[in-house]
């Protein structure tokens, strides 16, 4: 018999560098869930990823039980690495801060296809081209 699933919940945390303490200890401690296995089970996972921020949806069952996906990580940290920024645009219509080309917005949209809801490869770089501009990114020919 299928386990009862309580809730799920996701998080962004740092590859390979997940603690107890925030946001891990207070979202899953809520729900009875011992945020140190998951941290053990987190880490062992994405040892190779360190630092490298990626999206985890956890799934937690009736008996307090947890099993979890590693997403990849979200576009936006992927933009600002291809750009080498340290955050987006306060007023992205107004102040650019940065800019990418297209083979980068390809690549980004090709490691984001799996969480995507497209399997066309132009209509993700479409997606994160509009996520580049609303974090104040130009997007070059190139």
């Amino acid at each position: 018999m299928a386990k009862k699933i309580l809730t799920t919940v996701r998080l962004q945390i740092p590859a390979g560098q997940a603690t107890a303490g925030q946001p891990v200890g207070p979202a899953l401690g809520q729900h009875g869930v011992n945020a140190g296995e998951f941290v053990r089970a987190f880490n062992a996972q994405t040892q190779g990823q360190d630092g490298t921020i990626v999206s985890v949806l956890v799934t937690i069952y009736g008996d307090r039980s947890f099993s979890f996906v590693i997403k990849s990580p979200p576009a936006s940290v992927l933009l600002k690495k291809a750009a080498k920024l340290a955050k987006g645009s306060g007023t992205p219509n107004s102040n650019k801060v940065g800019s990418v080309t297209k083979k980068d917005i390809r690549e980004i949209a090709q490691i984001k296809m799996p969480d995507l809801n497209t399997n066309d490869i132009e209509a993700a770089m479409r997606m994160i081209e509009g996520t580049a501009h609303t974090m104040g990114i130009t997007v070059e020919e190139g």
